[in-house]
C-alpha cells in the first residue's frame, strides 16, 4: 500500500515539475537570438527535489510535450522544429541539467552551497550542450557563438542559481518531512521502480 502511494506521489510530483518548467519557460525578457526565461530555476528544483532520475524524468516530460506540439517552450512555441532549431539544444540540456544537479545534491550534501555548487554544475552541462548544438546548427564560432548564447545570460543564472538553491532546500526538506523520506533521503524514492 505505502509503495502504492509513493508511486503515485512521484508520478504526480514528476507531472507537477514538468507543468511548473512549462509556466516559469514563459517569464521571459526577449532578446535577439535567446530569450532569457525562468525555465533553468524549475529545472533546477526538479534535479534537487525529485532527483537525479525523476528530476530528468519530468524535464523529459516537459520536452515531449514540446516536442509533440504542445506550447511549453518558451514564447508559447511547441513543435519538433523548436528542438531541431539552433537553440533547440539549450532544452535538450536542461535533462542534463536536471540529472546532474540532482546527483550531485543526491550524492554528497544538501548544505545550501553544495546546492548551488551542483546548480551550476549543472547550468554548465546545459551551456555546453546548448553551445555545441547552436555552433552545429547555426554555422558560428565557439567565440560567436558563447557572446551570443552563454554570456548575456550569466548574471541572470547567478540569480536564479542563489534563490533556486534557497528555495530547493526548503521544499526538498518539506517534501522529506512530510512523506517520511528523510531517513533514506532520495534514495527510497528511486527504488520504487
Amino acid at each position: 500500500m505505502m509503495k502504492n502511494k509513493r508511486k503515485t506521489l512521484i508520478i504526480t510530483m514528476c507531472a507537477l515539475f514538468a507543468a511548473l518548467i512549462s509556466v516559469f519557460s514563459q517569464v521571459q525578457i526577449p532578446l535577439p537570438q535567446i530569450p532569457i526565461n525562468l525555465a533553468l530555476a524549475a529545472v533546477y528544483l526538479a534535479g534537487v527535489i525529485l532527483g537525479p532520475a525523476y528530476g530528468s524524468l519530468s524535464v523529459i516530460v516537459f520536452v515531449l510535450l514540446g516536442i509533440v506540439g504542445v506550447p511549453v517552450f518558451a514564447g508559447f512555441r511547441g513543435g519538433l522544429d523548436v528542438i531541431t532549431g539552433a537553440t533547440g539544444g539549450y532544452i535538450v540540456g536542461y535533462i542534463t541539467c536536471a540529472f546532474l544537479t540532482g546527483l550531485i545534491v543526491k550524492y554528497t550534501s544538501d548544505k545550501i552551497y553544495v546546492v548551488a555548487i551542483a546548480m551550476f554544475l549543472g547550468m554548465v552541462s546545459c551551456y555546453v550542450l546548448g553551445t555545441m548544438w547552436f555552433m552545429t546548427m547555426s554555422g558560428t564560432s565557439l567565440k560567436a557563438a558563447l557572446t551570443v548564447c552563454v554570456l548575456p545570460f550569466l548574471p541572470g543564472d547567478a540569480v536564479k542559481i542563489v534563490l533556486s538553491s534557497v528555495v530547493a532546500n526548503r521544499i526538498r526538506h518539506s517534501v522529506e518531512e512530510v512523506y517520511e523520506l528523510n531517513p533514506c533521503r532520495h534514495k527510497c524514492i528511486d527504488n520504487i521502480f
